[in-house]
């Protein structure tokens, strides 16, 4: 995946627009596929940055490693993340996805790297 045309950012977003609709992956996933494994933090900038990407990045299926909702605050309102997730099929409860590990797409994985 690395390509040293795109910026760390724009490789996130790639990453992100393959996640299925209806399943989840976590920022260190990401960053781990992505050769950086110690960059979750910024996978989670890259997410705060991408309501301003040209193409839609759905930043709604990025949760935290515990499946829990951490980026919800970013959404307009608070709300939308949780919103979307749902309208996927996704269950939440008390901001925190419901069957987190069945739900959980790891780019590592499924997109054999």
């Amino acid at each position: 995946m690395q390509n040293k045309e795109l910026s760390f950012f724009e490789m996130v977003y790639e990453v992100v627009k393959l996640i299925p609709e209806g399943r989840v992956t976590s920022y260190g996933a990401i960053a781990r596929y992505l050769g950086s494994g110690q960059s979750a933090r910024m996978v989670g900038w890259a997410m705060n940055a991408s309501f301003t990407s040209p193409t839609p990045v759905p930043a709604h299926r990025v949760v935290n490693s515990a499946g829990l909702l951490s980026g919800r605050l970013h959404f307009s309102p608070p709300e939308k993340m949780q919103e979307l997730l749902e309208a996927e099929g996704i269950v939440i409860d008390n901001h925190q996805v419901v069957d987190f590990e069945q739900k959980f797409w790891d780019p590592a994985k499924e997109l054999k790297i």
